[in-house]
């Protein structure tokens, strides 16, 4: 990745992209000869050895995980370097002996001299860094700054141990992190540092994390006149650009140039990545242009990435433009490039391209291996065409080519996808029984599955099965998993799945802090996520924008607006720029405290940031102004939307038509209604924010033609459920007059002849005990035509049967029958119910057994109502056998079961047979309730029992259930 010194430019290949998307760049190097690696790593250039790929980690939020190895893609290795011959390594081991048994540190410095002095043995990082301890033991600082300068002298690579060595013994704390502090104390000292060790002290930084302290290094190393290499500056690009602190890296490119330092191919590939993702695409073309211009060709890789970054922000036909345009140039897109292409066609799914690029792939012959086959399946999987998916699995392997992890992965993510869950588990089965084995990834998919199915046990058990089969779960396992727990709110669960990864030594990343303050934001534990944050941070996990915006929302949600914005003025410090999402969370809280000045006044900021306001801008604005009595602004903003390059949606005209509603302006409302017709089909949301304020004040006509234009447009919502709950909103704005009015308006002009507005409204007034005029109602409807459904005839008989009307109930049930409309098991029960009120035994008896015969089968509800109805009609011992005779059969009892048996005996005077029987549902485990004890407080006090009232009112209150006013009221008496 960079010009070595001494020699030609080093070869670059592709690494097999570990973990899901591969490395920051997706490459390393390859040492082309061994003595380069060598005389680099004496030098102290890359501190001994080549970067190595990083993972990507899991992208979020929806939270896909992570692929694993999924590509092996001309893999090259760096050959293991040879060990020492046998007498260098006893040289070296003989110099450490000695060392170690001189008397005293003077006597190891004079044979640590006296072997610098021989050709034929050489110092090594070992009796190097045993001198610099020895020297900081016995507080020798100029002698330490000799050793230091042999090791330097005679390239000696320098280690953290040295310079934790050196730190210490001129008193710096902080270990290598103070690297900027100890440098000017270092050079007090005598210790100065020269270019490959500055050098190496940089990587060193940068490989522990201490960006900011590398950097800051590097600032020591210009005025020192020292100038870095093109690979110190290859690794302080990559860090920044990893932190995605675009304007770093590009002031590095700057100082190369300015320093005399000519970037390479490497270093401006970096930086088209880094634009590429700040979405400031212009630049990074202009530095494309730039590398021609200065005669630095960009190669495969440089296009590749370029491509990667467009298709990331959705530019699909430009990356397409790059590909044909590499095609037609001497830079022809290789076997990743193509894997690129597939890959992120394919997310974007834009199935057509995956197919072109798959053809071109095949042909350039980059289609002959399972690499290539497992692209093509993947990226079909990611567009959900499974079974061209399956096809193409098929046709691989009936070529001889044996599938892989990854491929079958890939067919299981897509069976999920498309919500096949039997199809991914057969093929989980034969993974399992024949091979390949499914490794941690096959076990997250299925993990990831359950969790955005809200099905978070199931998700932690495949978690529990997956650790069974002795696979040690990583980050990207942990993170599939808190994913669902926090958005379930399972903040105990989560709490243990965060101890145990970081007891098994897996560190957690942005996503796992963000998923555990998700949890606790939905568990209500805002303090815990506000702590969780700042652990983050002092573990040295960097913050994303994703997870401070998760941490404001969570903050604002608990009513502490200042910590939110608090954490807002912060993002500059942890160099993080705030997002749409950022400003669009900050807008809804500030509209949830009704401050319409700072909404305004923070969208004025959006305008002049990278992320201008989008719909979801819009829309949280109108709300804001809707609810806060500025319905005015709101208009002027919807019309203002398109002018600005934002269309309306249903949510913003729902939003405004709300508004107007609420301040009564129905005409305005009404027009606003027809506008958005005209471009936009109202949805369910509008018919429940228009047509109850409209029935209210008898906008019947208006209503209606509403209410007939939604009925008759393809894919709206008309159920019986969406109907009901419509309905219900009208009757409790308009009252149910009004309703009635509406429901018969709609009845008559043949809209519907469904019952589904009828429902709502029997329901209410038989809950008001005007079962009669339900009863009418019912019939005015039946001369409209309207068919009647079992659900509507079941409420008005439990209306009836409640104000003993039983023989107009007993009608309706034959009525049922007549008509075909079966009744089902909940009817039996309320005529059970009547027959038993009525004290008609026999009667009761009988529908019982035609409901046995209609093939539904007596529930606890069926019996209770018998039991009840027995004792009603003072056949105490027939029910008390009934009871005996069904627990004999393991049936299993209820408070209302028990309540009848015991108010009949006690009324009998069977006092102790009324306290055995309670004794025994407390041993079946039926836990009494409040109208129990009632009816046992009732039963002694008529029976002159007033301690045992007294003690059995206090064991009620024990036990936790609250008294009401016939509790109340029989203790008084």
């Amino acid at each position: 990745t960079g010009e070595w010194r001494g020699g030609p430019p080093i070869s670059i290949w592709r690494a097999e992209q570990e973990q899901g998307r591969g490395s920051w760049c997706g490459v390393v190097v390859v040492v082309v000869a061994r003595r380069m690696l060598e005389v680099c790593c004496c030098s102290g250039v890359l501190g001994g050895s080549p970067p190595s790929s990083r993972t990507a980690g899991v992208s979020s939020p929806g939270l896909s995980p992570s692929r694993p190895s999924k590509r092996r893609i001309g893999r090259a290795r760096v050959q293991p370097r040879a060990p020492p011959p046998c007498d260098e390594r006893r040289a070296a081991e003989d110099v450490i002996h000695a060392l170690r048994s001189a008397d005293g540190p003077a006597e190891a410095l004079e044979r640590f001299r006296s072997a610098a002095r021989k050709p034929r043995v050489a110092h090594t990082t070992a009796s190097c860094n045993y001198m610099l301890e020895l020297m900081r033991g016995h507080g020798r600082v100029g002698d330490m700054a000799e050793v230091f300068d042999v090791m330097q002298r005679q390239i000696v690579k320098a280690n953290v141990g040295t310079f934790a060595a050196i730190f210490g013994g001129l008193g710096v704390e902080g270990g290598l992190r103070s690297a900027p502090v100890a440098l000017p104390v270092m050079k007090e000292a005598g210790i100065v540092l020269n270019a490959y060790t500055y050098n190496g002290l940089v990587y060193f930084l940068v490989k522990s994390g201490f960006d900011r302290e590398a950097l800051e290094v590097y600032r020591v190393m210009m005025v020192d006149g020292v100038v870095p290499s093109v690979r110190t500056y290859s690794v302080l690009m990559v860090a920044f650009g990893k932190r995605r602190d675009v304007e770093t890296v590009l002031w590095l490119l700057r100082e190369m140039e300015a320093h005399g330092v000519k970037p390479n191919v490497y270093s401006y590939t970096i930086c088209i990545r880094v634009l590429g993702q700040a979405k400031r695409f212009d630049e990074a073309y202009r530095i494309l242009a730039k590398m021609e211009n200065e005669g630095c060709k960009p190669d495969v890789i440089t296009h590749t990435v370029l491509i990667q970054v467009l298709c990331d922000a959705g530019r699909i036909s430009d990356a397409k433009d790059v590909f044909w345009k590499m095609k037609k140039s001497d830079q022809k897109p290789d076997r990743v490039t193509y894997i690129t292409l597939l890959d992120k066609f394919g997310d974007n799914g834009d199935s057509q391209s995956v197919m072109e690029i798959w053809n071109a792939m095949k042909a350039d012959g980059y289609n002959d291996n399972v690499v290539a086959y497992t692209a093509v399946i993947d990226a079909l999987c990611q567009v959900g065409r499974v079974f061209e998916a399956l096809e193409m699995f098929d046709e691989m392997k009936q070529k001889g080519i044996v599938p892989e992890q990854y491929s079958y992965n890939s067919l299981i993510s897509g069976f999920l996808k498309a919500d096949r869950f039997g199809d991914a588990l057969e093929l989980f089965k034969h993974m399992d029984i024949h091979g390949p084995k499914p490794n941690g990834y096959t076990h997250v998919l299925f993990i990831n599955y359950y969790g955005k199915s809200g099905e978070s046990i199931k998700a932690i058990q495949r978690y529990e099965l997956m650790k069974s089969k002795g696979i040690v779960p990583d980050v990207v396992a942990g993170n599939a998993v808190l994913f669902g727990l926090a958005k379930s709110g399972r903040l105990g669960m989560a709490k243990r799945v965060f101890h145990e990864l970081k007891a098994m030594g897996v560190s957690p990343d942005t996503i796992t802090y963000t998923m555990m303050i998700k949890c606790c934001s939905k568990a209500s534990k805002f303090d815990e996520a506000v702590k969780i944050f700042y652990d983050m941070i002092e573990n040295n996990c960097v913050p994303d924008v994703l997870a401070v915006n998760s941490l404001i929302d969570t903050l604002y949600k608990a009513g502490r607006g200042d910590e939110a914005w608090r954490i807002f003025y912060q993002l500059k410090e942890m160099n993080l720029e705030p997002t749409d999402g950022t400003y669009n969370t900050l807008l809804a809280g500030l509209g949830r405290e009704g401050k319409v000045k700072e909404v305004m006044h923070l969208l004025e900021e959006m305008y002049h940031s990278n992320y201008p306001p989008n719909l979801i801008t819009y829309n949280t604005i109108l709300d804001c102004l809707c609810k806060n009595g500025a319905v005015n602004d709101a208009l002027d903003m919807l019309y203002s939307m398109t002018t600005k390059g934002c269309i309306p949606d249903l949510s913003s005209y729902n939003t405004v038509i709300y508004g107007l509603v609420k301040e009564e302006r129905y005409n305005e409302a009404f027009s606003i209604f027809c506008q958005m017709k005209k471009v936009l089909i109202p949805d369910y949301a509008t018919l429940c924010t228009i047509l109850p304020s409209f029935v209210k004040i008898g906008l019947m006509k208006e209503a209606l033609h509403i209410i007939k234009d939604y009925f008759l447009q393809p894919g709206s919502k008309t159920d019986r459920s969406s109907c009901h709950s419509l309905m219900e909103g009208i009757l409790k704005k308009a009252g149910i007059e009004k309703s009635i009015e509406f429901a018969e308006i709609i009845a008559s002009s043949g809209i519907t002849l469904d019952d589904f507005f009828l429902c709502p409204l029997i329901k209410h007034l038989c809950k008001q005990k005007k079962a009669l005029e339900a009863h009418e109602l019912v019939k005015k409807f039946k001369s409209f035509g309207v068919s009647l459904k079992t659900g509507l005839y079941n409420s008005l008989i439990c209306g009836l049967v409640d104000e003993n009307l039983i023989d107009i109930a007993e009608g309706l049930f034959a009525e049922m029958k007549e008509l075909g409309c079966g009744p089902d098991e909940f009817t039996y029960n309320l005529l059970l119910d009547a027959m038993g009120k009525s004290m008609r035994i026999e009667e009761m008896l009988k529908v019982q057994e035609e409901m046995h015969r209609k093939g539904y089968e007596s529930t606890y509800v069926t019996y209770n109502t018998i039991i009840s109805g027995l004792v009603k009609s003072r056949r105490l011992e027939q029910a008390i056998d009934l009871y005996y005779n069904l627990m004999s059969q393991g049936f299993s009892p209820t408070p209302c079961t028990y309540g009848p048996l015991l108010d009949g005996l006690l009324k009998a005077g069977r006092i102790e047979d009324a306290e055995n029987l309670f004794n025994e549902m407390l041993e079946y485990g039926c836990k009494a309730n409040c109208t129990i004890y009632n009816i046992l407080l009732n039963g002694h006090r008529i029976a002159g029992n007033t301690e045992k009232v007294c003690h059995l009112f206090q064991d009620m209150v024990d036990q936790g259930i609250n008294p009401d006013i016939k509790s109340y009221t029989i203790i008084i008496d």
